[in-house]
């Protein structure tokens, strides 16, 4: 094996590969999601978890971080630094959050600096880590009057959290910094939830049943889902409670043709393929659509899993990598009685869940989503049956992207009327219904429901 090859298949330290995979999202250049992967095959197999609590913790508590490392630093690192800007984040984070012993977290990311390739920077790393050490207590004092301190928010979320949710900001606040909860969503059909639920106590796993969502079970902590009785075999998945509210909502009946709009990674889409095997006949045929050939693989996966339970159903399932706005290039004229929009947007519902998007939004990124999306109910309309209906789902917090979507296209629309939402939860918007993301609880998320006039 020459010099060069076995140098490549060497691990990383781990908090090199953290420090170089956050530089990339701190230039905002990728996701989080899209760098985990590639980034955990380069660290040995004992190090991933520590990568990425490294990873998604100093993204959860970046904002509060930096407002750390402002006061420390006499100058900004140069942008060509990103990586040394990411390490003493980390380094901030282990000694503020980790239980990593203070003297192995500060000596190891010191350390890291010269596999960077940047022995300048050991004195600096050194110094600003062990000034926070010895000044922490009055650092944190004085910060208490910052709110991207007191928040952990980018100050652009925390202002839009603040003026559209008053009297529940500070909660969101607290539901978007903590861990998510382990989730599952049953196969009503296979099992039922209380079965289930013994089922895992019988495997010492404790369970709550979600208190909106008829086939969810939240699990005490979280576990390796290949281990789960069942999951193998599809008769269970993972997602949140708020994103399995989207099937009812969609009111399915047999015989029906339904397309899922933006259906990457395929959660949404399996479940109404599980509903339809609830029905006394079965759907006509459901049609998955995405834009991303990647992403539209991991549906094909999450479906070839569930296929366990659904193959001796007459269901159909279309898969299509298209754009949902180019209409022409994919729809084949038969209308859908049912269309599920999961429209893309901010994803600030799902902050918990994605810490990164803290330092990859911004405020000019929500007008572009809006308009984004009200071309997307405006491009799927043709498409719904009259007498049809589509769900309009999001997961952000911001009305901006939610019911101000929906009121626009229904004044612009004169056969598009808005179906009311009765249900416990969420909060009642002039269209549709606002989930806040809730501790332990579901995700922020948005939907609403129109209906097509039967008139021509």
């Amino acid at each position: 094996m020459s010099s060069e090859s076995a140098s490549h298949k060497s691990p990383r330290p781990v908090r090199v590969q953290a420090a170089l995979t956050l530089a990339s999202v701190l230039q905002q250049q990728a996701s989080l999601a899209s760098l985990m992967t590639p980034a955990l095959d380069k660290v040995d197999a004992q190090e991933q978890p520590l990568l990425q609590e490294l990873c998604f913790g100093t993204c959860r508590w970046q904002p509060q971080l930096q407002s750390i490392l402002n006061r420390l630093l006499e100058k900004p690192l140069k942008p060509k630094d990103s990586d040394i800007h990411a390490l003493l984040l980390l380094g901030l984070y282990q000694l503020k959050y980790l239980r990593i012993p203070d003297h192995a977290a500060l000596n190891n990311t010191v350390a890291a600096c010269k596999s960077l390739k940047k022995p300048w920077a050991e004195k600096l790393v050194n110094g600003i880590l062990r000034r926070f050490q010895r000044e922490r207590e009055s650092l944190e004092a004085a910060l208490q009057k910052s709110p991207a301190y007191t928040s952990a928010h980018p100050n652009w979320l925390r202002k839009s959290i603040e003026n559209f949710w008053p009297q529940q900001s500070e909660a969101v606040f607290a539901a978007n910094n903590a861990h998510p909860p382990f989730t599952l969503r049953l196969n009503l059909s296979q099992q039922s939830r209380d079965d289930y639920r013994q089922t895992l106590e019988n495997l010492e796993l404790g369970s709550t049943p979600t208190p909106f969502s008829p086939f969810g079970l939240t699990l005490d902590k979280a576990c390796d889902v290949n281990k789960l009785p069942g999951f193998s075999e599809g008769k269970l998945s993972v997602q949140d409670e708020a994103a399995q509210l989207a099937g009812e909502l969609l009111q399915l009946q047999p015989g029906q043709r339904v397309l899922d709009a933006c259906c990457a990674p395929g959660g949404k889409t399996g479940h109404i393929l599980e509903l339809g095997t609830q029905l006394t006949s079965p759907l006509q045929n459901v049609v998955a659509l995405d834009l991303e050939a990647r992403r539209l693989e991991r549906v094909k996966d999450n479906l070839q899993r569930l296929q366990h339970q659904l193959n001796q159903y007459n269901q159909t399932t279309t898969l299509i990598c298209a754009d949902a706005l180019a209409v022409d290039e994919w729809w084949d004229g038969e209308p859908f009685d049912r269309i599920l929009l999961d429209a893309p947007c901010s994803a600030t519902g799902v902050v918990r869940r994605h810490p990164d998007i803290k330092l990859l939004r911004n405020a000019a990124d929500i007008a572009k989503l809006a308009a984004l999306q009200l071309s997307l109910l405006r491009a799927l309309w043709p498409t719904l049956k009259p007498g049809g209906r589509l769900v309009y789902a999001t997961c952000s917090l911001l009305p901006t992207e939610n019911t101000r979507v929906v009121e626009q296209f229904i004044e612009s629309e004169a056969g598009a009327k808005h179906d009311p939402i009765d249900a416990l939860w969420g909060l009642p918007q002039a269209c549709g219904r606002q989930l806040l993301p809730q501790i332990q609880g579901h995700d922020g998320f948005y939907y609403a429901c129109i209906n097509k006039s039967d008139a021509p």
